[in-house]
């Protein structure tokens, strides 16, 4: 559970406790122009539920960086747009390079989208902050200099998640059916799931690729049915996921469930009668430090709701981004680079250990979670629905063991 305080205390203190050296000591002087980001984000379409997360995560960041002096005295602005297809994201990132006041541009979900608006801001020589996006690919081949990643690639989940399997007996002599989106997202984790099982003697008896806009899996599960896997790999994405999942319950199957991706939104809209398996996860709102804690409240007492993982990830780009922006002393893109890449930046993301950039990919190292569903016996709200791990991997586990193993392809800058 989370405990409330009021929004205007929640401003003052918690996470935006961190945020008050960004303004000193620039608050002595008059305010010069205020520091604009672009925000880009599918708000409509299979993404759009994880995109209304983002969306309320960059207001309530940005408001509390105003709230405790800006950066370095100036406001801080955000241009919001919803780049709901890879097209429209591509047309939405040219108009914002075009602003001469742009200092970078934040966001997006799907890969697809993530790698044109990479492409659009590497031209224009404009950091992208990748939010969202998690193939491994656009860490690998597709990787640009002035592209970072606040997300977590997919090798990640796979890794963090596969452990779990393997501490419960799930991939040694054990059948696996496989379904994954057919798009750069579910490319990579399907990937990366069968190289998994390879490696640790396991076998695919089902291997299937499925459209984003698909809404009936009964043949999947009738093909499923027929041949009892072990374990069956849930690598949808958005809401195609919630789809599966209550159709598997309408089903009566009762074979286990997992994946290497996960949306607390999801499993929300899923519900708890339906919501099933363990998952890896960057963030929950159950994650218990003082930091996630203050954030978690803060959204509550904003919104009504609890925050989920991709709140969570938009929430510390624009902490990040607003960090590289005071300690740099201004939005030169170069400087930025710089300062984000050097090994010795670390940052407080409201973890038990800070993160800090990749300098040969631009991701993110950090802590991820197992959630594994409740039986709806133990459900107590609608939101709590699920329990959340310890930090993985273990404190005595250095970081970077979790990006071994990528499918992407090697990052030349």
């Amino acid at each position: 559970m989370i405990k409330t305080m009021g929004r205007r205390q929640l401003l003052k203190t918690g996470t935006a406790a961190g945020l008050m050296t960004l303004a000193a000591p620039s608050l002595l002087r008059a305010q010069g122009d205020a520091v604009v980001l672009g925000h880009l984000t599918p708000r409509t379409g299979f993404l759009g539920p994880m995109g209304e997360y983002a969306v309320m995560a960059v207001d309530l960041a940005v408001e509390e960086i105003n709230a405790n002096g800006g950066i370095n005295g100036r406001m801080l602005t955000v241009v919001k747009e919803d780049s709901v297809n890879p097209q429209t994201a591509t047309t939405k990132a040219e108009r914002l390079v075009e602003r001469r006041d742009l200092a970078m541009i934040i966001g997006e979900i799907s890969s697809a989208s993530a790698l044109s608006i990479a492409q659009v801001t590497a031209r224009a020589n404009k950091l992208f902050i990748n939010t969202g996006a998690n193939s491994d690919t656009l860490r690998g081949s597709d990787c640009k200099r002035t592209m970072f990643h606040t997300e977590a690639q997919n090798v990640m989940y796979v890794n963090a998640e596969g452990q779990y399997f393997l501490q419960n007996d799930m991939v040694k002599d054990k059948k696996w059916f496989i379904l994954s989106s057919d798009y750069a997202f579910g490319h990579d984790l399907r990937h990366g799931a069968l190289g998994f099982l390879e490696r640790h003697g396991g076998q695919a008896v089902g291997d299937e690729l499925i459209p984003t806009d698909a809404t009936d899996f009964s043949s999947h599960l009738l093909n499923i049915r027929n041949l009892q896997p072990d374990l069956i790999v849930v690598n949808l994405a958005g809401t195609s996921g919630a789809s599966f999942m209550k159709q598997y319950g309408e089903f009566g199957l009762d074979i286990p469930l997992g994946g290497f991706d996960y949306n607390s939104s999801i499993a929300w809209a899923t519900g708890p009668q339906d919501f099933k398996g363990t998952w890896p996860c960057i963030w929950t709102h159950q994650v218990q430090t003082d930091a996630s804690q203050a954030f978690a409240q803060a959204f509550q007492a904003k919104y009504g709701k609890p925050a989920e993982n991709q709140a969570y990830s938009d929430y510390i780009a624009v902490r990040i981004a607003a960090e590289a922006i005071a300690k740099t002393g201004g939005t030169d893109t170069a400087a930025l680079i710089e300062f984000l890449e050097d090994p010795a930046t670390e940052f407080d993301i409201l973890k038990d250990r800070k993160g800090r950039f990749d300098a040969a990919t631009h991701q993110l190292l950090q802590e991820v979670y197992a959630v594994t569903a409740l039986d709806p016996s133990e459900v107590q709200n609608e939101w709590d629905i699920f329990t959340t791990s310890g930090p993985l991997p273990g404190a005595e586990v250095p970081l970077d063991e979790l990006i071994k193993g990528a499918v992407g392809g090697d990052c030349t800058f």
